[in-house]
């Protein structure tokens, strides 16, 4: 079956990712795990290791291994001041 480009999007403040393939939202995810069963459920059989190496996943604002929570954004108010 031919796919669409994947690509996981930038993380949202609350350290979400959605999912998308061409104009259609597949999921969102919230770690490395939930992309993997967002895209078992799109009949995109990769196991983690495999969506971590393929290149049929474009990842924007960060790799599998960027997961920030919201306090890990900066100038958020739960970010402390220096």
């Amino acid at each position: 079956m031919d796919f669409p480009s994947i690509v996981v999007h930038a993380p949202a403040l609350d350290g979400s990712r959605r999912v998308t393939a061409g104009d259609e939202t597949l999921g969102i995810a919230y770690h490395l795990d939930d992309v993997v069963e967002i895209l078992r459920h799109a009949d995109v059989d990769l196991d983690e290791v495999e969506v971590e190496a393929t290149d049929i996943i474009d990842w924007q604002g960060g790799g599998p291994d960027d997961w920030p929570g919201l306090s890990e954004h900066p100038g958020h108010p739960a970010q402390p001041s220096h």
